[in-house]
């Protein structure tokens, strides 16, 4: 076998190479079919091979790709930045793009620190964090992720930002009421703000729905708006990372919108250029700009390819493709339809203990034992299992952590492209019951 040179994720792992894809589909090089049932890390939000964003990437890169961002602005970029200001929810009105959405968060706590410091509040730069979120793997957006296993490699370098609870009501609704468990998240919120200081607090930052920490971890309608009350009471601004959650993927452009609750930043990526271009961004409000503008003038953040042309006029060509072909309506249709039917799944399954989300995020959680619901054994690696099993069958889901302490639980997340019809979630259904139940007899046999 010819070496390789390519530092991949499991580096002495061989994986198949693929050759094309096409809607919902990817193919290997032996012509295997593989349905995207998470849109790789969340991300093939309108599928596969789109003709209208491959002509305006090519069209685009007749014109020019790149320009730096302080020497020159384009009419991409531009267009992109209206076409965000036309969809996002109140006054989120400006956006800075970066590459990733781990810059996307980080831009998003940069922007909140600065608002601060031009107001003249210098003290006010921390940031408030939950445990069971991921906000991405540089060090500034690891150190408000509360992760376990991603942050422990590099724990000595990271700021100690998580310290609250999620909304986990599978696991906290049990002696308590939904509404109860709120007040409690709130009360801790507030807590942990009097403990620092509130003058030492720049921004709140969480995931709508928490996703690779938590599968699909899902508030209340009341969550968010306790949580925003506090936030107000003591002056601290809300960053929504909306990297996994933007742009359709629950059913609503912004799943913040599903919470009637209006962010100060939002932090988008992935469905943004639906993985046809690395691209994310900060989206920042009018009031958090209002200093800014009346001071500095100068976010002072930045990537040599922040705003390129060639990935601005892609993105803005994926979210025109969105708006024509009502995608968002899509997501919301067969994300319920798909929540149906994993639900009629775990009402027989052994092991399936919740299933949970909004529109085409949704997240399954599997436990040793549905009364307990205690988890498995970390050594079975069942996460791992069902991955492989369905990757077997032809189906890609995405591996999530899950569990009372957000490491020995077992979670996957199925968020297949927004544009999936309804047939073929019956065939994707299909696909993962064929494994969950080959997954089910091996643990069987293990006891």
């Amino acid at each position: 076998m010819t070496r390789t040179y390519l530092i991949k994720p499991v580096l002495d792992y061989k994986y198949p190479a693929i050759t094309h894809g096409d809607g919902i589909y990817l193919y290997d090089e032996k012509g295997k079919q593989y349905i995207d049932g998470s849109s790789g890390a969340v991300t093939a939000s309108i599928g596969h091979g789109v003709q209208e964003v491959i002509d305006a990437m090519a069209e685009q890169s007749k014109k020019v790709s790149f320009v730096y961002r302080s020497q020159f602005t384009t009419e991409a970029a531009e267009q992109l930045a209206k076409k965000i200001s036309e969809i996002s929810p109140g006054d989120l009105n400006w956006s800075f793009f970066v590459n990733s959405g781990s810059e996307a968060t980080e831009t998003a706590m940069k922007i909140a620190i600065q608002y601060w410091q031009e107001k003249g509040m210098k003290t006010k730069n921390k940031i408030i964090s939950r445990w069971m979120s991921y906000h991405g793997i540089t060090m500034g957006a690891l150190s408000m992720s509360g992760h376990i296993q991603r942050r422990e490699r590099f724990e000595p370098m990271l700021e100690n930002y998580p310290s609250l609870s999620a909304p986990y009501y599978y696991r906290d609704a049990d002696q308590r009421t939904i509404e109860e468990c709120d007040d409690f998240y709130a009360q801790e919120l507030e807590k942990e703000i009097l403990r620092i200081g509130k003058d030492h607090i720049a921004a709140f930052i969480a995931e709508p729905m928490v996703g690779a920490a938590g599968g699909a971890l899902t508030p209340s309608d009341g969550y968010f708006q306790k949580m925003k009350a506090v936030c107000d009471r003591y002056d601290i601004l809300f960053i929504a990372d909306e990297v996994m959650t933007g742009v359709g993927r629950t059913g609503k452009m912004f799943a913040m919108e599903h919470f009637n609750v209006i962010p100060d930043i939002i932090a988008t990526g992935k469905g943004m250029s639906a993985g046809y271009t690395p691209m994310a961004a900060a989206i920042v409000s009018e009031k958090v700009m209002e200093p800014i503008l009346k001071g500095s003038k100068i976010v002072m953040s930045g990537h040599t390819f922040s705003a390129n042309p060639q990935s601005a006029a892609t993105c803005l060509a994926v979210l025109n493709y969105i708006e024509k072909n009502n995608v968002v309506e899509n997501s919301a249709v067969n994300g319920a339809y798909l929540k149906e039917k994993i639900r009629e799944l775990a009402e027989a399954s052994e092991i399936i203990g919740d299933v949970r989300g909004k529109g085409l995020f949704v997240g399954v959680e599997f436990v040793k034992d549905k009364l307990t619901k205690n988890s498995f054994d970390r050594a079975l690696d069942v996460v791992s299992r069902i991955v492989q099993a369905n990757f077997e069958e032809g189906l890609l889901v995405y591996p999530a952590n899950a569990g009372t302490d957000g490491i020995i639980g077992d979670a996957v997340i199925l968020s297949p492209p927004l544009t999936i019809t309804k047939e073929e979630v019956d065939e994707l259904v299909r696909r993962f019951a064929m494994a969950l139940r080959k997954v089910e007899r091996e643990l069987s046999k293990n006891g």
